[in-house]
C-alpha cells in the first residue's frame, strides 16, 4: 500500500523563525521522524525579511520543500500585502493541483487567510482527506482591529464561504477551547473539531540562571526585575496598560521594562516610550531561535496581551515559550479569555484587565517581593511545558489524529 503523503501549506517554513513557522517545521519535522511522508508548499521569502529567495526546491531533514513564486510587497501597505496574498493562493492553487492525489492528507494553516478555500476545492476534486489547523479565524481578527472594509455584506459573504471550507474539512484543528467555542457558535461541527494546542520545544528553550545568561550583561539588566514583552506586538494586542505601569515605575530603578520582538505597533510603542521620556525601557530585535532560551530567561516576569475583542480567535503561541524558560507570566487582557483560564487552571502567573495598570503594578511588585511565589511558579512552569506543551507532545498528538 502506498504510504499517504501529508502536505503542509502555509506561507512561511524553515528557515524562518516567525512563530506559525517554527510551529510549522517542529511538526514537519517531528512526523517524518514518525515515519510519515511529509511536504510542505510555502514561499520562497522569510517572514522579516520579503527580499530573501530561498531555493524552490529543497529537502531539509526529509521533508519535501516546495516554495512557490509570490509578490514581495510585505507589510508596508494593506494593499501590498493583499497582493501577497493573492499571488501565493494563485502559485499554491497551482503547485497543489498538480501534487495532490487520493492517497494525500492536505493540511492548511491561517497565513495566509483563506488559504482553506482554494485547499478545501482542490482536495473536494482530487478526493483527497483535508485538516484545517487554524492559528486565527479571519474575517473576524481582521473586523475587530478595525477594517471597516469587511463588515456588511463582504465580510458575511467571507465568513460563509470560510465556513464551508471548515465543514468540508475532515478535521479543524483549533488551538484552545475559546476558539471551539466560536466556531461551535458559526454551527461548524462538533464532531470536526479537535484541540491541540500550540507548544515550545523544551529542549531548545530551557531555564537558565542569572550568572549564566552573557544576555543580561550585554543589554545591562544587571541586579533589575526585568518585566519582559517577547514577540510580535500586532494589532491585537494592548500595550496602553504596559505604558501606564511603565511609568508609574519609572522612578525606581529597581524594575526594568524590556521589549524583544517586532509587529506592526513596535514603532507605535518606541515612539511613545520616547515621547514620555521614559528611560527605564529597551528594545531589541527578534532573536535567533538559538538564543531563544538567552533571552527569554532576561526576564523576571513575562508579559502577554490580547484585546478582549479578540478572544476566540487568536492565542499567543508565546505563552509557550515562556513556560519552557521557567518563568511566571502575567496576561493583560479577558479575565475569562483562553489564557486567562491557563494561567488561573496551571498556577504560572496572573491575570489583569485591559486599562488596569494599577493592579498590572501591584502584581509586579508583588512578584519582585515574593521570592517564593515567583519561584513556585517558575517550577510549576516548566514542568506544565514539559508534560503538557512540548514539541514531543503535539507530535503525539497528531500522530493519533492522522492515524
Amino acid at each position: 500500500m502506498t504510504q499517504r503523503e501529508i502536505i503542509f501549506v502555509n506561507r512561511f517554513f524553515h528557515p524562518d523563525v516567525s512563530a506559525t513557522s517554527q510551529m510549522l517545521s517542529d511538526l514537519a519535522f517531528g512526523l517524518k521522524a514518525s515515519g510519515h511522508n511529509v511536504s510542505v508548499v510555502c514561499s520562497r521569502q522569510l517572514y522579516e525579511n520579503t527580499n530573501t529567495d530561498l531555493s524552490s526546491t529543497e529537502n531539509i531533514k526529509g521533508v519535501n520543500v516546495h516554495r512557490v513564486w509570490t509578490t514581495r510587497f510585505g507589510r508596508r501597505s494593506t494593499v501590498g500585502r493583499a497582493i501577497d496574498y493573492l499571488t501565493f493562493y494563485v502559485s499554491a492553487t497551482i503547485a497543489l493541483t498538480g501534487k495532490v492525489d487520493r492517497n494525500s492528507l492536505v493540511v492548511a494553516k491561517t497565513d495566509p487567510p483563506l488559504i482553506s478555500i482554494p485547499v478545501a476545492a482542490i482536495a473536494k476534486l482530487k478526493g483527497a482527506k483535508f485538516f484545517n489547523w487554524i492559528q486565527d479565524l479571519f474575517p473576524e481578527v481582521a473586523q475587530r482591529a478595525g477594517m471597516s472594509a469587511l463588515n456588511g455584506k463582504i465580510g458575511r459573504w467571507i465568513s460563509r464561504i470560510r465556513d464551508w471550507s471548515l465543514e468540508r474539512a475532515d478535521i479543524n484543528v483549533v488551538i484552545g477551547e475559546r476558539m471551539r467555542e466560536v466556531l461551535l457558535s458559526r454551527g461548524i461541527s462538533a464532531a470536526k473539531l479537535k484541540t491541540i494546542s500550540n507548544w515550545q520545544d523544551t529542549n531548545l528553550i530551557t531555564p537558565i540562571k542569572a550568572t549564566n545568561n552573557r544576555l543580561i550583561s550585554e543589554w545591562k539588566l544587571e541586579n533589575r526585575f526585568v518585566v519582559m514583552y517577547s514577540g510580535n506586538l500586532g494589532r491585537a494586542h494592548e500595550f496602553r496598560t504596559i505604558i501606564n505601569a511603565m511609568t508609574a515605575l519609572s522612578s525606581d530603578s529597581a524594575f526594568h521594562f524590556c521589549f524583544v520582538g517586532g509587529g506592526a505597533q513596535t514603532e507605535k510603542l518606541r515612539s511613545e516610550v520616547n515621547l514620555l521620556g521614559l528611560k527605564n525601557f529597551s528594545f531589541h530585535p527578534y532573536q535567533r531561535r538559538e538564543e531563544l532560551s538567552l533571552s527569554l530567561c532576561c526576564a523576571s516576569v513575562h508579559l502577554i496581551s490580547l484585546l478582549p475583542e479578540h478572544e476566540g480567535l487568536i492565542v499567543p503561541s508565546k505563552y509557550y515559550g515562556i513556560l519552557a524558560s521557567g518563568r511566571p507570566v502575567i496576561f493583560i487582557g479577558d479575565t475569562d479569555g483562553e489564557l486567562a483560564r491557563l494561567i488561573q487552571k496551571e498556577k504560572v502567573g496572573a491575570t489583569v484587565q485591559v486599562g488596569d495598570a494599577a493592579r498590572l503594578v501591584s502584581t509586579i511588585i508583588n512578584l519582585k517581593d515574593d521570592n517564593n511565589l515567583r519561584e513556585t511558579m517558575s517550577e510549576t512552569a516548566r514542568k506544565i511545558a514539559v508534560d503538557k506543551y512540548s514539541t514531543e507532545s503535539a507530535v503525539r498528538a497528531w500522530n493519533a489524529l492522522i492515524h
